[in-house]
């Protein structure tokens, strides 16, 4: 007598056509419920975003920089201008606890870069001599003129260093913010590891933004109470993630541009660096040592420099300590005022 599985088997295998059939019908249905989600996720994305941004205006103002518009945002009286430019992938909201507070003693302007936060993608490539020029016709745009004091967050500090080369006229002191170093041989090898993990983390994330996904499981927009509708707006979308990852992947030819540029001879320079804590794992010690020396290598710019450790801070310490950020640029414009006797804003 043959076993029901045996009769199974030659049912089965005289019924091929039966077999595929039903493979077929089960893709289908499963190809279909992908693309009914998929769809339902573009929805939710466009929906989404256009609900933010009626909800969360644009403040400050769009210019045209040649054809694109970038975008910047001023607040404040007197001279000389402090600019901000942030790290990498982040935008003028990152100096949302700093830039108020620099406003009481002078103007000062946030932007985002070309792609990012509210500005418009630009054609050109994204390193930092392009950067630098692109920054350069949006404060002249804008009607932002020297002098100017300009403060840059790690890939911002590239940037502004690359500006500082380009227009050396038009810079009368630097604020250095746990800036990237211009040179990173003397970190661990395992970072380019870690590197590779990122970009793949990061290219997913901007695959998927169009359909939704990361805005739903909270991959984008997250940050502090305050700002958290506005950061929504501004990174929950595809596009600030392509120039993110566009300037991440041109970074090398960043920092050696900004090694070739012009050194900044006698500008008031002060470099903020993070608290290094005391980490106990190999890769991070070695990562602190190193992030440390090139700080401290910063200070070799200018013959006017000096260091502060931001004790209790992490990377972004104008987020971590405002304050030690504000008395830095503070000091800076004080140092440009007394140096060149220009009016003060009232105090």
């Amino acid at each position: 007598m043959r076993e029901p599985f045996e009769d199974s088997v030659s049912i089965t295998s005289r019924n091929p056509h039966r077999l595929l059939r039903r493979a077929g019908l089960v893709a289908g249905v499963l190809a279909s419920f992908l693309v009914v989600l998929a769809c339902v996720g573009a929805v939710y994305q466009q929906l989404s975003t256009n609900r933010d941004k009626r909800l969360n205006p644009l403040p400050g103002l769009l210019v045209d920089v040649g054809g694109y518009r970038m975008h910047v945002y001023c607040i404040g009286q007197g001279t000389p201008a402090v600019v901000l430019d942030s790290g990498l992938g982040d935008t003028w909201l990152s100096w949302y606890k700093v830039q108020p507070q620099i406003a009481q003693f002078t103007r000062v302007c946030s932007y985002d870069r070309a792609g990012m936060g509210w500005s418009d993608p630009s054609p050109k490539s994204r390193t930092s001599s392009v950067i630098a020029a692109e920054l350069h016709s949006l404060l002249h745009n804008a009607g932002i003129p020297p002098p100017l004091v300009l403060a840059g967050h790690s890939f911002g500090g590239l940037n502004m260093r690359m500006y500082a080369g380009l227009y050396r006229a038009d810079v009368a002191g630097m604020v250095l913010v746990d800036s990237t170093p211009d040179d990173m041989g003397r970190f661990p090898a395992e970072l380019k590891n870690y590197n590779e993990t990122f970009l793949r983390r990061e290219d997913l994330k901007r695959d998927t933004m169009p359909l939704g996904i990361p805005r739903l499981i909270g991959w984008c927009g997250n940050g502090p109470y305050e700002i958290r509708a506005m950061l929504r707006t501004v990174d929950c979308r595809p596009q600030p993630w392509r120039e993110h990852l566009a300037e991440y992947r041109a970074s090398d030819e960043s920092r050696a541009q900004v090694r070739e540029s012009m050194p900044l001879g006698s500008i008031p320079l002060i470099v903020l660096s993070h608290d290094p804590g005391d980490p106990t794992d190999s890769f991070a010690k070695a990562m602190e040592k190193a992030w440390s020396e090139a700080q401290q290598d910063l200070t070799r710019l200018s013959t006017r420099s000096s260091r502060v450790v931001a004790k209790g801070s992490g990377h972004n310490i104008q987020v971590d300590r405002p304050e030690v950020v504000t008395t830095a640029i503070r000091q800076i414009v004080d140092e440009c005022r007394q140096q060149s006797a220009v009016p003060t804003a009232a105090r």
